[in-house]
């Protein structure tokens, strides 16, 4: 066995039973260090022969076969974990990979509604359907609270304070959050609750819970999805759209409005403000507007 099957083997190992990775990751950095003996073997080098220079050429080689930022990035990190187990295992006295850079990767911004799109969607429900109530108050939870769709879905009425103007929202790792609910959102609520949900034959265990579907059963998230989808095509609506396309319009229209990055942050349960940032690049015009409003050196004397 080569120096190099060893260390990859031994590697591999070091993921599974110390890192406790799941087997897809395992494989993911198995590949990548796959890729660097291949490169090494054209110069028969061993992976403690390595330098830094080597492991640059290696990154030039993968952007000049085309590979994406993104690609490249995820290779680099693999390389990285693997010469950080040869130093662990004293296979190797210096880390050749430790001042490799990650290229940087241009964020995809979220697709958004405006605000007359989202109204036109609204409009669009049929209301003559008993569904229609429904859907029609899911979607201005869904829009107003900026919920995810795991949210939504999962919505108990012992999570609803109207009286006091709030929902709780149980979000990503069990965190509790409060968001405030319009009155809007409450009075569609209150119509199908009243109007629909009342006449259902709720299913055990679903008693609880705000949106169910004609049975009487929680509702799942592809059901969303495909409403969301079929009241796109009935109005035309070209976007590639998704529940997610209401959680990021809710935050672009609050971010318009002025509102403070820190409350929208709350607001959405991210837990960290760059999560949120991605929305101030959906306006510039609010953002020129904001700076020449509120810097320092644009202050009227």
């Amino acid at each position: 066995m080569s120096n190099w099957e060893r260390y990859i083997k031994d590697f591999v190992s070091y993921l599974k039973i110390e890192k406790g990775l799941a087997e897809n990751s395992i494989l993911a950095y198995q590949h990548d260090v796959d890729k660097l003996k291949e490169f090494a073997s054209s110069k028969s080098s061993l992976p403690d022969q390595l330098s830094y220079d080597d492991l640059k050429l290696f990154l030039t080689t993968l952007y000049d076969l085309g590979l994406s930022a993104r690609s490249q990035a995820r290779i680099i990190s693999g390389i990285k974990q693997f010469y950080g187990f040869l130093l662990l295992e004293n296979l190797i006295k210096e880390d050749p990979s430790e001042l490799l850079e990650q290229p940087k990767l241009g964020r995809k911004l979220p697709e958004v509604l405006t605000i007359e799109e989202i109204d036109s969607l609204l409009a669009a429900i049929d209301l003559s359907k008993n569904e229609g109530h429904r859907n029609r108050a899911m979607l201005e939870t869904l829009y107003s609270c900026g919920l995810r769709v795991s949210e939504l879905v999962g919505l108990r009425f012992s999570d609803l304070f109207f009286e006091e103007g709030f929902i709780r929202v149980i979000g990503k790792g069990n965190k509790e959050r409060l968001v405030p609910v319009s009155p809007q959102v409450q009075k569609e609520i209150d119509i199908y609750q009243q109007h629909i949900r009342n006449h259902l034959n709720i299913q055990k265990g679903s008693e609880n819970i705000v949106f169910l579907n004609r049975r009487g059963a929680q509702l799942t998230r592809v059901m969303v999805f495909t409403i969301i989808k079929n009241l796109a095509e009935s109005i035309g609506l070209k976007k590639n759209i998704s529940p997610h396309t209401f959680r990021h319009s809710f935050a672009t229209h609050l971010i318009e409005g002025g509102a403070n990055l820190r409350a929208i942050q709350e607001m959405l349960g991210h837990e960290s403000i760059t999560t949120t940032e991605i929305y101030t690049h959906l306006d510039q015009r609010f953002l020129r507007d904001a700076i020449l409003s509120f810097h320092p050196r644009n202050a009227k004397a």
